[in-house]
């Protein structure tokens, strides 16, 4: 049912906590399956020297946080800005189709945790135009 990377970054999750005084938090859940993930960033010179995450959900969400928080450690913002839920997943060696959401959950509070950034700072980031983190992706 899951790969061993899920498995592992469920039992082991990387980056879990909170920063302080982060320069951008993003906040995005889905009512429907109660995964919640908050990501903390911590942005030097454009590039996300720490990340942390709080999720509360399933094995499955924990795990594709974990990972995305991985995946953008030590990154540029625009490395951030790709950061897909397929990388997230592929990262992984692959999520239950049923648990592919959570790795949208995942791209989705990485890219409001930039956009929380880029407006305490009155920045632009590329790509954040039309981001909307509330809307539904649940069909």
């Amino acid at each position: 049912m899951y790969t061993e990377k899920v498995m592992e970054h469920f039992r082991n999750p990387r980056n879990v906590g909170e920063i302080e005084d982060a320069d951008g938090v993003g906040e995005v859940g889905n009512a429907k399956c109660g995964d919640i993930m908050k990501i903390y960033l911590k942005i030097e010179n454009g590039i996300i020297e720490d990340v942390k995450f709080k999720t509360f959900g399933c094995g499955s969400a924990i795990a594709s946080s974990s990972m995305a928080t991985e995946l953008i450690k030590g990154k540029s913002i625009e490395e951030a800005m790709e950061l897909t839920n397929k990388a997230v997943a592929e990262a992984l060696d692959g999520l239950p189709a049923v648990k592919m959401h959570c790795s949208v959950l995942a791209e989705q509070a990485v890219k409001s945790a930039l956009l929380d950034y880029s407006k305490k700072n009155n920045i632009v980031i590329e790509g954040l135009e039309d981001f909307n983190p509330d809307e539904d992706h649940h069909h």
